[in-house]
């Protein structure tokens, strides 16, 4: 038997599909814009999804040759839908979705702050208040669009409007759910009637319906199993948010165990059994063990889009190298950096290139270098930068220690950004932590895959995972590195607390 994973990212699709050991048989992957139409905004129409989706499996379906009848389900997984897809009665888009990276509901998030006492929402959620959550984008189309919010008939998330799609079955599951924010319950598991009414959310704008990750949500209809290659009937489970499907993927189970999950942008996380809630991460129920534990992570906003946004407006002569040779741009503005140590040369950059998630939470944050000299090389800039996202995962380990998470001294991760050796050896050596990469960075739909098995009964036990899984050699901490970089994450605090008002009132002009 098989079994079948889907990531619904922000810039791609990736489908995977392996056997019932967790051997991978065959992938296929469908790249694909975001809208933004002003800064800090950041949208995306739900058909690019689906379509993405429905060509990603049709690919592995015919590049396998597998029986369409031996797949014993599929589960997808997805971005951080932020609003979800706005839906009339019909199930139509009334517009496109605000997804995780959309700041723009500034007035609805200092509202919050003003009206709602911090011990009301965070006692019931488990999470405070900012532009990221999707209750606030929720807000922002009810103030902003109330033509559009008239007709609104349910908010539905990336993967849950895909899955309906295929099955013609609509529901949610709980790491969805919890992420929204605001107006889930995380010690009911349920959404929120006091939450609701005060933020003015109407609790019938929310799925009825909510899933355990592994729990079958319906089957791929007739007219879809002709798209995409798959059997009617095909079982089609619950799935979750990216970030901890990923996390799953790389055999996460315990406390103490945890994962950066870097690609677009980075989200690290560990899991426990909910005593260890803090406003400043996000935390919401585990994608297994969905009743006993909670997933509690950091997001940064960017990660590799630093190096993506470098590479496409200063790496012109590395991209044509790239054509030519096929050797990637982003490796050759690696060599162009080696022979500049720890800390760049005293450049410092804040990574703030979409505003900030955790642990800042500020959506006017920005980008800034600070150092600048007639010495500096392009090469330092590109250093710097990958620099920068190191420093902002440590930030949000160190919340995390805050708050009483234990942390084992290896971390995984994964994601487009751990192909890179030289950068990951730069996480390691400003977090302090090892570096633990998977041998193929199948990432969540890996997670997806076992969660399809799980729900099949394939599959008896998560900790299954963990004879899936086999890692490259660990990447360890250079402590002379770390000592080094530890003065420079002390300046890179520094330099965002006396920065962030020049900030707001740039954002202001």
């Amino acid at each position: 038997m098989y079994l079948i994973g889907t990531d619904i990212g922000t810039q791609g699709t990736k489908s995977v599909v392996v056997d019932e050991n967790g051997k991978f048989v065959c992938e296929a992957f469908r790249e694909y814009g975001v809208i933004t139409h002003r800064p800090s905004w950041a949208e995306q129409w739900p058909d690019v999804w689906l379509e993405a989706v429905i060509e990603t499996l049709a690919e592995c379906m015919e590049r396998s040759g597998i029986n369409p009848g031996d797949v014993a389900g599929i589960a997808l997984s997805g971005l951080y839908g932020g609003s979800g897809v706005p839906v009339d009665k019909s199930l139509k888009p009334l517009r496109p979705c605000l997804i995780w990276m959309d700041r723009r509901a500034r007035k609805q998030t200092q509202w919050v702050k003003d009206n709602v006492p911090l011990e009301t929402i965070f006692g019931i959620t488990g999470n405070y208040v900012d532009s990221y959550y999707g209750f606030t984008k929720m807000m922002w189309i009810r103030d902003e669009e109330p033509e559009v919010w008239e007709k609104i008939h349910q908010f539905v998330t990336p993967k849950d409007y895909v899955v309906h799609r295929l099955t013609g079955e609509l529901a949610t599951d709980f790491s969805s759910a919890g992420n929204i924010g605001g107006v889930f319950d995380i010690r009911r598991k349920t959404w929120s009637e006091e939450m609701c009414e005060i933020l003015g959310i109407p609790i019938h704008y929310l799925p009825e319906r909510i899933t355990r990750s592994s729990e079958r949500v319906g089957s791929i209809t007739s007219e879809m199993a002709k798209r995409t290659g798959l059997a009617a009937g095909t079982p089609v489970f619950g799935g979750g948010i990216d970030a901890p499907v990923a996390q799953l993927g790389a055999g996460v189970l315990a406390e103490g165990e945890h994962v950066a999950m870097a690609g677009t942008s980075m989200c690290w996380g560990t899991v426990h059994g909910g005593q260890h809630l803090t406003p400043g991460l996000v935390s919401f129920p585990y994608v297994v063990y969905d009743n006993e534990r909670i997933y509690t992570f950091g997001g940064s906003a960017t990660s590799g889009a630093l190096a993506r946004w470098f590479r496409d407006e200063f790496a012109t002569y590395e991209k044509e190298v790239e054509k030519h040779t096929g050797i990637p741009a982003y490796s050759l503005l690696e060599m162009e950096t080696r022979d500049i140590g720890p800390g760049s040369d005293g450049l410092l950059v804040l990574p703030y290139f979409m505003g900030e998630r955790s642990p800042i939470w500020d959506p006017d944050a920005r980008g800034t270098i600070l150092g600048l000299s007639l010495y500096h090389r392009r090469a330092h800039v590109y250093r710097a930068m990958l620099e920068a996202a190191a420093y902002s995962l440590r930030h949000n380990m160190d919340e995390g220690v805050k708050a009483g998470l234990k942390l084992n001294p290896d971390c995984w991760i994964v994601g487009g950004v751990a192909k890179s050796t030289f950068w990951v050896q730069i996480f390691a050596d400003i977090t302090g932590f090892n570096m633990k990469r998977l041998a193929k960075d199948v990432e969540a739909p890996f997670g997806d895959a076992i969660l399809a098995g799980l729900g099949a009964g394939i599959i008896e036990s998560p900790e299954k995972i963990k004879d899936w899984i086999e890692f490259r050699p660990l990447i360890e901490v250079n402590q002379e590195n770390h000592k080094r970089y530890t003065k420079y994450y002390e300046l890179f605090l520094e330099l965002y607390q006396g920065t962030k008002e020049v900030m707001r009132k740039l954002v202001e002009l």
